[in-house]
């Protein structure tokens, strides 16, 4: 049984570590578009 708890708990932390990257890499491509368009708006100015 504590095998069984175990092998839940590092599946579920496994999933929750790849969530956490998945979320960091959308948070950078949104910091990224907003730093084209500044620099956009800039250059046009």
């Amino acid at each position: 049984m504590t095998r069984v708890l175990t092998l839940g708990l590092m599946i579920l932390s496994l999933a929750a570590c790849e969530t956490a990257k998945g979320a960091g890499r959308d948070l950078q491509k949104a910091g990224n578009a907003i730093s084209n368009t500044a620099s956009d708006v800039q250059n046009a100015l």
